[in-house]
């Protein structure tokens, strides 16, 4: 890996108890810090406040996930991000890829997506979105995480290791034995001071290599320059609004698309979708997929069942079957979870 972690094996499934050490510094010894019972910790990070920051974002991706065009930071291998939070909802990221630059500005109320490659600026506006990237807020998306599994979950806290020179706790989440899930457990570094998560670390049930970790090579916190969270295009850059999502008023695009649902909760939760229209994917709509979107129809395997037809796309840690009557069932469950989600009304 490119940072200075080791992968190591180890966790609890459905009963079965494996030694694990996931992150071990290769120079120095873990810190001393003051007792935390896991109560106490994850309360700390559910109502933490660490103010504006910058840092530096690492990522690991054994996802598994096939390689789709646009979307090329879905698919294996290791990616940096630069961030920078003003702690008040406005942010920045700059993402780099092979041929440019993607970034992403917000300033509390609009948010902008510039790809230098193409020079295009996309618009969009309402408050912070109600789910958090980990791509982009990866302190944001491991608190969700933790908000999101811990009732469902033993909760542990398993020594403590030093992230970005930072030293934190280690917090592990592990499902309960009647979750029907493909992950093992979730980790999560906190930092002891500020009480954010660091670094998130997801592994699979039945792989020793972590299949998926985010976390910070470098973070300072402190006041940013205000003109990071403003966006003026580029001259020559083409300007668009995202599009109005249905049922949702304005260029909005925070959330789930209207009409989802949630079958099960916790580790085993199932979101099915209906996608819009037109959208890639659905059957018979070849001629209006927009160039360089993936054909949803070209992946995964044929499956069918009383919910009808469709295909099965999995990865390390979950499954997802596009039906082809536009229904999307996605969950880091196996495939009969998502098959039996799809059936229930």
């Amino acid at each position: 890996m490119r940072r200075r972690w080791f992968g190591a094996a180890g966790v609890v499934a459905a009963g079965a108890v494996a030694a694990a050490v996931i992150a071990i510094p290769t120079a120095a010894a873990q810190p001393q810090l003051p007792p935390v019972s896991p109560e106490d910790l994850v309360a700390s990070v559910m109502t933490a406040q660490p103010g504006p920051f910058n840092g530096t974002v690492g990522i690991d991706n054994e996802l598994g996930l096939p390689a789709l065009p646009g979307a090329p930071q879905l698919g294996n291998g290791t990616q940096t991000a630069r961030i920078w939070s003003g702690g008040d909802g406005k942010g920045r990221v700059a993402l780099p890829s092979g041929d440019g630059e993607k970034t992403l500005v917000s300033d509390g109320t609009t948010r902008w997506a510039y790809d230098a490659t193409d020079r295009t600026a996309t618009r969009s506006t309402g408050g912070a979105p109600e789910q958090k990237d980990p791509q982009t807020d990866p302190a944001g998306a491991s608190t969700q995480i933790i908000g999101e599994l811990r009732k469902t979950s033993q909760v542990a806290v398993d020594g403590t290791a030093e992230v970005a020179g930072r030293p934190a706790y280690t917090l592990v989440l592990t499902p309960q034995p009647t979750e029907r899930t493909m992950l093992r457990e979730v980790r999560v570094a906190v930092d002891a001071e500020k009480r954010i998560p660091l670094e998130l670390t997801v592994l699979a049930t039945g792989s020793a290599t972590p299949a998926l970790q985010i976390g910070f090579d470098d973070v300072t916190f402190g006041p940013q320059d205000p003109s990071l969270f403003t966006f003026t295009p580029p001259p020559g850059t083409t300007v668009k609004d995202a599009p109005a999502r249905e049922g949702r008023p304005g260029p909005d695009r925070q959330g789930p698309p209207e009409g989802t649902r949630t079958v099960g909760e916790g580790w085993d939760r199932v979101l099915v979708l209906q996608r819009p229209a037109g959208q890639p994917g659905q059957q018979g709509d070849q001629q209006q997929r927009p160039e360089g979107a993936p054909d949803l129809n070209a992946l995964g395997t044929p499956v069918s069942g009383p919910w009808g037809n469709g295909r099965a796309i999995t990865s390390a840690v979950g499954t997802a079957i596009v039906t082809d009557d536009g229904r999307v069932a996605v969950g880091a469950v196996p495939e009969p979870v998502v098959a039996e989600a799809l059936g229930t009304k």
